[in-house]
């Protein structure tokens, strides 16, 4: 065998190895969601019993537990990774995140600049805005690491206000709170840009 052919050999095993590599860090992903949302609507149709954990999608939603295992049982497990943009502002709504692992920024255009309304973190509920309003993301969310996300569809969801009428009061008092947090930490980040351009300013 010559030095070319052993070389050639070589790269093709290593894009073999790679591919195949690939293949099992989707397959091991896929699994650990469905793995995910299994163990969701089993906890969620156990009766509750004292010291019992509270099944997560009732719990953040504050709502009876048939209304989140009804939710959990038509939710759709999102994996992603570091980098890439869940849904981009302006782009119809699918439903409510539920981050369940991983670190993601929220990030919107005002006027040709871009400002970062803060971060969204395992327990965040994300898009209330666009869920509860006219179904057109407010802003883009775009991941910091991996991690994984559940999507409750905004059918289900709406059809879970029908059922549960306090539901979309609870979620609304929600977005309020993450306005409020979106600006303060837009006026921390102005503030701080404010003090590094007086500081950097020449001395007169």
């Amino acid at each position: 065998m010559t030095a070319g052919s052993s070389h050639t050999g070589k790269t093709g095993n290593e894009e073999k190895g790679g591919r195949w590599s690939a293949a099992w860090t989707s397959r091991r992903a896929a699994k650990k969601a469905q793995d995910l949302k299994e163990a969701l609507m089993d906890t969620d149709a156990r009766p509750r019993r004292m010291g019992a954990a509270p099944h997560p999608v009732s719990e953040l939603l504050d709502c009876p537990p048939e209304i989140g295992s009804a939710l959990t049982a038509c939710a759709q497990t999102i994996g992603f990774e570091a980098g890439q943009t869940i849904f981009r502002q302006a782009a119809a709504c699918a439903g409510l995140y539920l981050v369940v692992q991983g670190q993601l920024q929220r990030r919107t255009e005002r006027m040709e600049t871009r400002i970062t309304l803060g971060g969204a973190r395992p327990g965040d509920l994300v898009e209330l805005a666009a869920a509860l309003g006219d179904r057109r993301h407010t802003y883009s969310l775009v991941a910091q690491t991996a991690g994984l996300l559940l999507l409750l569809p905004i059918e289900a969801l709406h059809h879970a206000f029908e059922g549960y009428p306090p539901l979309r009061m609870h979620l609304l008092e929600e977005l309020a709170r993450e306005v409020s947090r979106g600006y303060d930490h837009c006026n921390r980040t102005w503030q701080g840009r404010t003090r590094r351009s007086i500081a950097r300013a020449p001395a007169p």
